[in-house]
């Protein structure tokens, strides 16, 4: 054999699939009676949200002096979840919209499932600036809204920056979400055999017919919704990074926090993404579509932007050692050595240590060893955001000023109470619309490319590729 013998891709779907068991598969989900499983989450997610609201209503009456913040400690865990949840959105635009723009069709079993993760993330993350504010009930005042007292945000506070870009952010991914969505909504409609499910899906497909016509302007609005959200990838973190960027903080004052928080935003997500989507897999029985071939690959992007996480943490320590700010090289020498040095290493741990596992094809291809990493990560990413947020605030210029901060329980029950809005709605998610894209699914399978299948071997050809033939040894 020649070492340029042609070795083709696997494929996207396992089994023997064609178009109509792909339908039944992932539209079944929708169409059968609920599992009973399904309540007991639902009941488990309604618990959590009950809490974040009860701590959320108890904030407002008491207000944020239930909160551990201190001076000179004033952001504390608001703003750490904040970040955190606005980083688990990222690689929902990043599966759905670059992926895309890149032609990458292995994005096609969890692209749906991305998206929706973000819009989720993204509304879990509104929560905390919102009542950090204090006086919930004028959050309207971070808005341009003209008024007779002419009063207007501050345009220069990078707080206002976040509104811009995360109220443009969770505007476009909803759109993109939806407009991927009508196609299969229509398939729903189709098969639903009650009168409330077809009136349902029916409003919300839009009169769609899959007629030329509606697949033209599809495409159409797919494409400009993928070009829109694919700088707003980069951009939102970016902006949120410049939260600490241009204050004057030691610790926070780098021009490396845009791309070190795009990194680290991609790996919490992905991340996050693992860990959903191996739990529904194993339960609704994905694993043709959702298979160990994405999970590889996902690995791989989680070893590539944990690698860049930990180059950017290296980089931190060389800026302010070469920067020759005594500040600067005290705030890490502390955040290694002082009274945090226990999140620090957390962060260290996971973030920089765990990932480098998925060196090994075994291991990336592992679903338990998977699935546990994809946690760590999330929590390590946690972690990242305390030691930035709380080690700089706590240490600023004036020793006399500074102080150790802890949380109290209402900072714990409001986070803890924020997984439950996040869980409620995606088991809303995963009960009334396709978890999976169908119409984009069916195209990477074999019966869509007519030309290359053999209907009698049942078997894909791929392109041939002229192979040379191997020259005789001289002797």
């Amino acid at each position: 054999m020649s070492k340029y013998q042609y070795v083709p891709e696997p494929a996207l779907v396992k089994g023997d699939h064609d178009f109509s068991s792909l339908t039944r598969l992932i539209t079944d989900i929708n169409l059968r009676p609920t599992p009973k499983a399904w309540y007991l989450c639902m009941i488990v997610a309604n618990a959590l949200l009950f809490v974040m609201v009860a701590a959320i209503g108890y904030l407002i009456w008491e207000g944020t002096g239930i909160w551990g913040l201190n001076n000179p400690v004033g952001w504390g865990w608001a703003i750490i979840n904040f970040v955190w949840w606005v980083g688990i959105g990222h690689a929902g635009t990043l599966i759905s919209a670059i992926l895309f723009l890149f032609r990458q069709d292995w994005r096609t079993a969890i692209n749906r499932f991305a998206e929706a993760m973000t819009i989720f993330a993204v509304m879990c993350a509104g929560v905390f600036p919102a009542i950090h504010v204090g006086r919930i009930w004028v959050i309207y005042w971070v808005f341009p809204v003209p008024n007779s007292m002419a009063m207007w945000p501050n345009f220069n506070s990078p707080l206002l920056w976040d509104v811009f870009a995360v109220s443009t952010y969770f505007t476009v991914s909803l759109l993109f979400w939806y407009v991927g969505l009508v196609p299969d909504l229509a398939t729903i409609r189709d098969r639903a055999t009650d009168k409330i499910r077809k009136v349902a899906y029916g409003i919300f497909s839009l009169g769609w017919t899959g007629s030329n016509r509606h697949w033209w302007n599809y495409e159409k609005a797919y494409m400009i919704l993928a070009g829109l959200a694919t700088p707003l990838v980069l951009s939102v973190h970016t902006i949120v990074s410049f939260d600490f960027a241009v204050s004057m903080i030691p610790g926070w004052h780098t021009t490396i926090f845009p791309p070190y928080f795009v990194a680290g935003a991609i790996f919490s997500g992905f991340a996050m993404v693992l860990t959903l989507m191996i739990v529904a897999r194993k339960i609704y029985g994905m694993k043709d579509i959702m298979t160990d071939d994405h999970m590889e690959k996902m690995n791989i992007v989680i070893l590539v932007t944990g690698s860049m996480v930990g180059f950017a943490y290296m980089m931190e320590f060389f800026i302010a050692w070469y920067s020759g700010v005594e500040y600067e090289k005290a705030i890490f020498i502390l955040r290694a050595t002082g009274p945090y040095a226990w999140a620090y290493w957390a962060m260290m741990t996971c973030n920089v240590l765990s990932p480098q596992f998925f060196w090994s094809k075994k291991l990336r291809r592992s679903v338990g060893f998977t699935f546990f990493i994809s946690i760590v990560v999330n929590i390590g990413m946690w972690f990242e955001r305390f030691v930035i947020t709380v080690t700089s605030l706590a240490n600023d210029y004036l020793p006399s000023s500074w102080d150790y901060y802890s949380p109290t329980i209402w900072d714990v029950l409001t986070y803890v109470g924020t997984f439950g809005l996040f869980f409620t709605m995606f088991l809303l998610f995963l009960r009334f619309l396709p978890m999976v894209a169908l119409a984009e699914i069916k195209a990477v399978i074999p019966l869509a490319d007519p030309h290359n299948y053999d209907e009698e071997t049942k078997e894909f050809e791929a392109p041939k590729v002229e192979v040379p033939k191997p020259q005789a040894e001289k002797v």
